[in-house]
């Protein structure tokens, strides 16, 4: 699954620049910094996460929420060591000292505390601020022991911890500071400070003086200082090297470098195209020579600080409502997102990594990719269309490049669709202006025949502006899907006006009209194999229309609420849908029956892509949730394969050991199979073959002790009744709930009251309890033995009835022997 991993608020990168923590509502998510893949989860309790700091050994971070409790958890376990309330309001800012023992928090009660983290008690509390904690910060050298604060009123203060007191308070911005840095590279001796009155204030640390105020004309959300001797490759000639700089970014969503000695711009990065994002936050990672943006739509953003700002890495933090999506490149192994924002999400399915593509001006409500994965087409709310390149394996910058655009729709473009096939030379579009237009892709087959050279193109013609071959009005309300058939002779389109329309590719004219629905069609597709299109509705059902007279073949009910997407899948046989119930859903055609449903999502799904091998199928939402699922039906038939050569081995196995009347064998294969009854019979078999024994030969005082002992076992046989009584507990279990079943059928009493005879008789009490099932067992066994105990004592008693009868025809038979009619009595 792709899930949010960010939902604004506070993040922080482990000083080995490894993991990732990001808040995402009352947790806090582990991410491999890299992959942005989640490794591991900090659940907190049932209130929002307001900040939190890592311990630079990495060993524990300290968070803090609005029950204004603080938390210490142990990062090697996930779990929380200790929970303390720190201020009368929720604490905004948070800062843990080089040595890993002190945290300082900042609330919004205008306070700022010092606490011992591994003992977890407050050891400074300082006033002195007349509003809210905006930035805390340790001064980098140890012996020092200085934290310098600074509030939304402008002011910051300069605590010294040894002496526990203020030792400057500097009125220096007009706004809120939210940034304090110091040089690294000659112990902090000097120190910058950056807020939202668009200046930053460079001091000297020991005079605690300001040496200079540089504007940049925005407000400050992140800003720092460079290691000394950083090159930040700007092209401009101009040496960099023993410069220090200072880094910031803010409202304008864009990364600048500033000369600290000097207060000059050295260089300032060019937006991306169309982009609307403003930067919240911004860290420096020194190991890497990296920037990380975090943006107001949730993302983080990483650029190298030695190539001008370059983006080389990004991290999505939040999906926001999943619209559409379909699988890119030629390996299938991206997915290109499109979700409420304006810009396109490619996924690499393997690492979960996420590249961004920035070229529309509004939210993107749809998208197609062409069968080969290299070009990708987009409609937007911005009324217009792009035709993409995407080629994952070129560098960060070159991977999606928009290389046309369709402007012509005078409302959102809804749907869109790229032709079929190796040639193709047209793309249809709809809008909620209720038109179709066919564009002609034909001036892009240079680019097309060229994917590895589309940047270069693009780069010096800019994107091509595509014509439209023909406009014409297809429904009498929105168009919400448009699909073109495997052969690109024709096109079908569905509406809100509860129909669904075929076209002609070459000339656009009307072949038939699909009429049957009784609300808005969402979806359509077309049979890979066949004449028939598959549509979705908002009346819960999917339908299957022939294209030879435009009669609906069969209707699939299921669906609890709107059926939003449909694909045909298993070389036109099945069909996959996807609805507002949340549920995915697949189905036979040939019998119209439901075979299978998912149900994952929390909400609606919208859209449904499936991979070129139809091996993955992903589905995505209002859940803001994206669900790969895998086919495992070979993989399924396979393993049934094998179980059942298996249980074919071992039932073979088992008719040998009762050939050679290897008990012990066949007991213990018989449970491991798990036969009740193979076992019933065996163990009733053994019990009559004794009975028999017995009748054919009596005991009698001459028989050795030996044998006298295998005539008295429970079971037949003392083989029987030793491997009964060396089971494991597993094994135990298993056989005491076949007894619990054989004892409620009276035919199999006699054999379940002996086995459980032969259990009582070769384990304890405490053995038997300790089973998890125990209690249970014995409280349906007990019953059923008391039934059978009353009819043996029933039987018992009306044997007497014989006895009685015995003796009286003894008696009849003496008296008249005594008459003398011995020869009556010889007859």
């Amino acid at each position: 699954s792709i899930e949010s991993v960010y939902t604004g608020g506070c993040i922080a990168i482990s000083q080995d620049e490894t993991r990732l923590f990001t808040t995402c509502n009352e947790d806090i998510k582990v991410l491999d910094l890299e992959s942005g893949e989640k490794t591991a989860e900090l659940k907190g309790d049932t209130d929002i996460v307001t900040s939190f700091s890592v311990k630079p050994n990495g060993a524990h971070l300290v968070s803090a929420s609005r029950t204004m409790m603080i938390t210490v958890w142990d990062l090697s376990t996930s779990k929380a060591v200790r929970s303390f309330k720190a201020h009368d309001a929720p604490v905004i800012s948070m800062d843990i000292d080089g040595s890993s023992t002190l945290v300082a928090t900042g609330s919004a009660d205008s306070t700022v505390k010092v606490w011992d983290i591994d003992r977890g008690y407050c050891t400074h509390n300082f006033k002195g601020h007349g509003g809210i904690i905006t930035a805390v910060k340790f001064h980098p050298r140890k012996d020092k022991l200085c934290l310098v604060t600074a509030s939304d009123d402008g002011t910051v203060r300069v605590w010294n911890l040894k002496t526990s007191k203020c030792e400057a308070a500097i009125e220096a911005h007009s706004s809120i500071v939210r940034s304090i840095d110091f040089t690294r590279d000659d112990d902090g001796k000097a120190m910058i400070t950056a807020g939202r009155d668009g200046v930053i204030n460079v001091w000297d640390w020991k005079r605690m003086s300001l040496l200079r105020t540089i504007p940049i004309y925005e407000a400050a959300e992140g800003a720092g200082i460079l290691l000394s001797g950083t090159s930040i490759g700007t092209g401009s000639g101009a040496n960099t090297n023993n410069a220090r700089i200072i880094y910031s970014g803010g409202e304008r969503g864009i990364m600048r470098l500033w000369d600290m000695d000097t207060g000059k711009e050295l260089f300032e990065q060019t937006k991306e195209l169309n982009a609307k994002h403003a930067f919240v936050n911004v860290l420096y990672l020194p190991g890497s020579q990296r920037l990380v943006a975090v943006t107001n739509d949730q993302n983080m953003l990483f650029y190298s600080a030695t190539s001008q700002l370059e983006r080389v890495h990004q991290v999505v933090g939040y999906n926001e409502e999943i619209i559409d999506m379909a699988y890119v490149g030629k390996a299938q192994e991206h997915l290109a997102v499109a979700t409420n924002t304006e810009h396109i999400r490619v996924y690499n399915t393997k690492t979960l990594n996420c590249e961004l593509a920035y070229g529309h001006k509004d939210t993107i409500l749809c998208l197609d990719v062409h069968e080969d994965g290299y070009i990708m087409a987009t409609g937007s709310k911005d009324n217009t269309a792009m035709v993409w390149m995407v080629n994952m394996s070129l560098p960060p910058n070159q991977r999606i490049v928009c290389v046309a655009t369709a402007v012509g729709h005078t409302k959102a473009v809804g749907a869109v669709c790229l032709a079929r096939g190796s040639d193709f030379t047209f793309m249809v579009s709809g809008s909620e202006d209720r038109t179709v237009k066919m564009w002609d892709l034909s001036p892009l087959r240079r680019v097309f025949e060229n994917p590895q050279h589309a940047p270069a193109l693009v780069e010096k013609t800019g994107p091509i502006r595509l014509n439209s071959l023909y406009t014409f009005q297809a429904h009498d309300k929105d168009i919400n899907s448009i699909r073109i058939s495997p052969n690109n002779d024709i096109f079908a389109t569905g509406s809100q006006d509860k129909t669904a329309k075929i076209w002609d590719v070459a000339t656009g004219k009307p072949l038939g009209t699909l009429q049957g629905h009784r609300r808005g069609v969402w979806n359509i597709a077309f049979s890979p194999v066949d004449r028939v299109v598959a549509t979705t509705s908002g009346d819960r059902m999917v339908k299957l229309w022939s294209l030879s007279d435009y009669s609906c073949l069969k209707t699939f009910e299921g669906h609890t609420n709107s059926v939003l997407c449909v694909e045909f899948m298993t070389k036109g046989t099945q069909l996959m849908t996807t609805g507002s119930d949340g549920l995915i859903k697949l189905w036979n055609i040939k019998d119209g029956e439901c075979i299978l449903t998912l149900d994952k999502h929390e909400s609606k799904i919208w859209t449904l892509a499936k991979e070129s091998s139809e091996a993955f199928v992903a589905t995505g939402g209002a859940d803001s949730t994206i669900y790969i699922w895998k086919d495992t039906t070979q993989e399924e038939m396979d393993r049934l394969h094998t179980e059942e050569a298996k249980v074919l081995e071992q039932q073979q196995a088992l008719d040998n050991f009762l050939r050679a009347k290897d008990y012990r064998n066949a007991i213990t294969l018989a449970l491991s199979l798990d036969q009740p009854h193979r076992l019933m019979t065996i163990l009733r078999d053994v019990m009559m073959a004794a009975e028999h024994r017995h009748l054919v030969s009596p005991l009698d005082d001459s028989v050795s002790d030996e044998a006298f002992a295998e005539n008295r076992a429970i079971l037949g046989t003392l083989s029987v009744d030793n491997v009964i009584g060396t089971l494991a507990p597993d094994q135990l279990e298993r056989l005491l709930g076949y007894v619990r079943n054989w004892n409620t059928n009276g035919k199999f009493s006699r054999v379940a009251q002996a086995t459980l005879y032969c259990v009582l008789t070769h384990y304890t009490s405490q053995t038997l309890l300790a089973l998890p099932s125990a209690k249970e067992i014995i409280a349906s066994v007990q019953p059923y033995s008391e039934r059978h105990f009353s009819r043996l004592d029933s039987l018992l008693t009306d044997s007497f009835i014989i006895d009685y009868t015995l003796h009286a025809m003894d008696v009849v038979a003496h008296d008249y022997v005594e008459s003398g009619d011995d020869s009556e009595v010889g007859h």
